[in-house]
């Protein structure tokens, strides 16, 4: 999974995603900011898996690699110079215990009076090279030296080490670092969030269950404490100028220009706060807008605004191939369906909700700027997210959606943290506009309704205490049901059984009764069963050294279709998709060769040029029917024959017999054996293969992949390929039936014999005349010898040495009797097949 990066807002400066992002941090601390819940982790980490708040994991993140516990606050007693030393001073140092201790200090700015940090014996701080190490009693120049005072990097809270560092005068003894610095351990969640919860991307929006739990468990009259805002806002300021020019894509759109800000390093809080979540702290402006979309659950931007031309901002598209060059410095070519935050002439400054532009973006010598909150619409970002490729945490949030109606508290929020942090004054009296206010929605519900979905007996006093623990209205009510007023952070919540999901996630699942009765139906299964079979191929495969792969059913229509294609199909035979997060795959796979394919190039492209892969999965072909979905397996060969060894191998490439035998013992493997096969000579996308057939159903086909495919994907060949009907195996596994047949007590008998065959017979065609002429008696035909020689016999010839095993269940064979039937043989072979038999 890739490493989380910092967000990004409508451009957020440099913070990009390579995947989306699955799970979302959550700090404890944080939570803790907002309510009063006095458990452990664990017990917390159980309570949000019950509200639909999956924690896949949580983790203690220390705010320094060092012990802070272990490093208290002191004050020097005595400073005196350690004689025959040009830096060293031997001090007394009292830490608030009454006891007095020796450090020696080797500090150019150490003296008397002054209050300190003094790492204890078994703390660890950090040393010249940032790696921990323990401090311990020694003695130094002959002084005994019971600590360390510690500068600031030897604690893990910057990079200064000119000097120790020096406290305030009247700060108290005795403090640990982390309580005087007021950094705290926390515990940080993984929380996997679904889809349809967007009410809680933020840490708001998870202490809200939380609350929702407390209130209906333990405390009904529970609060939230929600973060400071300015209590005033100025007033008689001129607003910015903003227009939105597509009111579809975006919702809501807040500006609040903020002049003469100090663009530098966050406080240290704020950054400890940013890295516990995977975030990289970049300035204090960007900072605060990452933190608020963490708090509350708003993505931000900030604007330099001494760059935004016109002293304007206009929400829009842009034509079709727009260039615009974006934070990570990449020219991208937009698309008219892109949102553009554009200044007043038309310039592009951001793509809108998703990545900021390398013009506007805040640097060090940013002295104004423009905050931004806004509510765009998820279908819109998302398309632009996919088409450029930047999934960005700003791109994720709004993809899930954002309540327009909090936005100005994010606002304020935001401009509140600036004025704090960064200096400044508010130049601008807040523009909001906001074309189409969006209402709480209104589900009528029946508790009768409620009762059913649920399985639980619940009462309407009940139903009503966890609806306002949920801060969900409720109107209209009568015996019968009620009307829910849904806030509009929860966009999902929309029908009656969205609201009785609600109900449950905070009455609890498992709360719900088991019945004491219940009903099944049982469903005969056949057998062997789907699994089974597709374990027994796979564990075969896997034992022979095949490794097996996992492949997208998505796949380039390129690849059959156009004057380019390498397996040329008709168009109506392929189903294609609406792929807008990758236009290139535009179809299902109706064949699991270039798959393979593509996992061979790949692996050799790693200089792995010996390969035995397999996979199994679906193809697709068009019409869309019962018929137009099945499985198979997939078989790719390449290289060597076997592994490197002293011994010598049979051969030393493999080859079509190689990839043959496996067929051949897969089919084994599970009861079958073909019964027809044919050769298949120049048919796409082979040199040269076979097909076998049980009754008319193609089972398998397999072969020499055409040296132009080789060719295409710039492999290593020759390249070995098969393909097999899972489906049709299967269902021939189920139909075989296990006979036994007690072994001949009588000894066989074998015949060799040698035929002289046109070019075009084949093997198959010499073993079925065989079995037709003997039906009772011959057990085997085998091929173990392939001459061929125009001079001794003849253009166009071939000659086969084949042998023939007899054997009688009943009696001892005897001679004249196989003699005659391989009279009768010979004769079958010169009549039907032309053979000359050598002698």
């Amino acid at each position: 999974m890739p490493v989380q990066q910092p967000s990004c807002a409508d451009g957020a400066e440099g913070n990009l995603e390579s995947a989306f992002i699955l799970r979302m941090k959550v700090s404890l601390n944080w939570l803790r900011e907002f309510l009063d819940i006095d458990k452990k982790p664990e017990e917390i980490a159980d309570i949000l898996t019950s509200l639909g708040l999956e924690v896949e994991g949580w983790e203690r993140v220390s705010p320094s690699p060092v012990d802070l516990e272990r490093v208290l606050t002191g004050k020097v007693i005595a400073c005196a110079r350690i004689p025959k030393s040009d830096h060293l001073s031997a001090i007394q140092v009292d830490v608030g215990d009454g006891q007095l201790r020796s450090i020696v200090c080797g500090a150019p700015n150490v003296a008397e009076g002054q209050c300190v940090l003094v790492a204890l014996p078994g703390a660890r701080v950090l040393g010249k090279d940032g790696q921990p190490f323990e401090i311990s009693e020694r003695r130094v120049r002959g002084v005994l030296s019971q600590g360390m005072i510690c500068a600031e990097d030897e604690l893990g809270l910057g990079s200064d080490h000119s000097g120790i560092l020096v406290l305030p005068e009247e700060t108290p003894l005795g403090l640990t670092a982390a309580e005087y610095l007021g950094l705290r351990t926390d515990v940080v969640f993984e929380i996997g969030l679904t889809p349809n919860r967007a009410d809680a991307t933020s840490h708001l929006g998870v202490a809200s269950d939380l609350l929702a739990w407390i209130r209906y468990r333990e405390n009904p009259n529970a609060q939230l404490r929600m973060p400071n805002f300015l209590p005033d806002w100025p007033e008689g300021l001129g607003s910015y100028a903003v227009s939105i020019e597509n009111t579809q894509a975006c919702q809501r759109y807040i500006a609040l220009l903020i002049r003469n800000v100090c663009v530098q390093d966050s406080p240290t809080w704020l950054q400890q706060r940013l890295l516990a979540l995977g975030q990289r702290p970049i300035n204090n402006i960007v900072d605060i807008t990452n933190y608020v979309r963490l708090e509350l659950g708003h993505p931000l931007h900030a604007f330099d605004a001494s760059r935004i031309g016109g002293n304007g901002l206009r929400v829009m598209t842009l034509p079709e191939g727009t260039p615009f060059i974006t934070l990570d410095g990449e020219r991208r070519q937009l698309s008219a369906e892109d949102l553009m935050i554009c200044d007043a002439a038309g310039h592009p400054l951001c793509i809108a909700g998703v990545f900021g532009g390398a013009e506007s973006g805040v640097t060090d010598q940013t002295t104004d700027i423009l905050l931004e909150c806004a509510s765009f619409h998820p279908t819109w970002i998302r398309r632009t997210m996919l088409r450029h490729g930047l999934r960005t945490d700003a791109a994720w949030t709004f993809e899930k959606g954002v309540d327009p109606n909090g936005c100005l508290r994010a606002m304020k929020r935001a401009a509140t943290l600036v004025l704090e942090l960064a200096g400044g004054q508010v130049a601008s009296s807040i523009t909001d506009l906001y074309p189409v206010l969006r209402h709480p929605a209104r589900v009528p519900v029946t508790y009768a309704y409620v009762r059913a979905l649920s399985g639980a007996h619940l009462s309407a006093h009940t139903i009503e205490r966890i609806l306002t623990a949920l801060d969900i209205g409720i109107e209209d009510k009568n015996d019968v049901g009620f009307t829910a007023v849904v806030p509009t952070n929860k966009p999902d919540v929309t029908r009656p059984a969205d609201v009785v999901e609600e109900i449950l996630r905070i009455y609890g699942l498992d709360e719900i009764p088991v019945p004491t009765l219940m009903r099944t139906s049982i469903e005969a299964t056949r057998h062997p069963t789907r699994e089974y079979v597709r374990r027994c191929l796979a564990d075969y495969l896997a034992a022979n050294g095949f490794l097996e792969c996992m492949s997208l059913s998505l796949t380039q229509s390129a690849y059959y279709t156009g004057p380019r294609a390498l397996l040329p199909l008709p168009h109506e035979q392929l189903v294609f998709v609406h792929n807008t997060a990758n236009q290139g795959l535009d179809c299902m796979r109706p064949t699991l060769l270039f798959s393979a394919l593509e996992n061979a190039r790949h692996n050799q492209s790693h200089q792995h040029y010996s390969l035995r892969l397999f996979e199994f999965g679906k193809v697709y072909r068009a019409p869309l029917n019962e018929n137009s979905e099945s499985e198979h397996l997939s078989l790719l060969l390449c290289g060597a024959h076997s592994p490197e060894s002293w011994q010598p191998a049979p051969k030393e490439q493999a080859d079509f017999y190689t990839l043959k035998a496996y067929v051949d013992n897969l089919l084994k493997r599970i009861g079958l054996s073909c019964s027809q096969e044919t050769a298949l000579i120049q048919e796409a996308p082979f040199r040269c293969a076979a097909r076998y057939q049980l009754g008319h159903q193609t089972v398998a086909t397999f072969g020499e992949v055409a040296p132009a495919l080789v060719r295409a994907f710039d492999l290593r060949g020759p390249v070995f390929y098969a393909e097999l009907h899972f489906d049709a195996l299967w269902q021939a596994a189920t139909n075989h039936k296990v006979l036994y047949i007690e072994p001949s007590k009588f000894p066989s008998v074998r015949r060799d014999l040698a035929l002289i065959l046109d070019h075009s017979v084949t093997f198959a065609q010499v073993r079925q005349v065989a079995f037709d002429t003997e039906k009772k008696l011959l057990q085997e035909v085998n091929l173990f010898d392939v001459f061929e020689d125009e001079q001794k016999i003849g253009p166009g010839k071939k000659s086969y040495a084949i042998s023939f095993l007899f054997e009688s269940t009943e009696r001892t064979l005897q001679s004249k009797e196989i003699d005659a039937i391989m009279q009768r043989l010979q004769e079958a072979f010169e009549q039907q097949l032309r053979a000359i038999i050598r002698k």
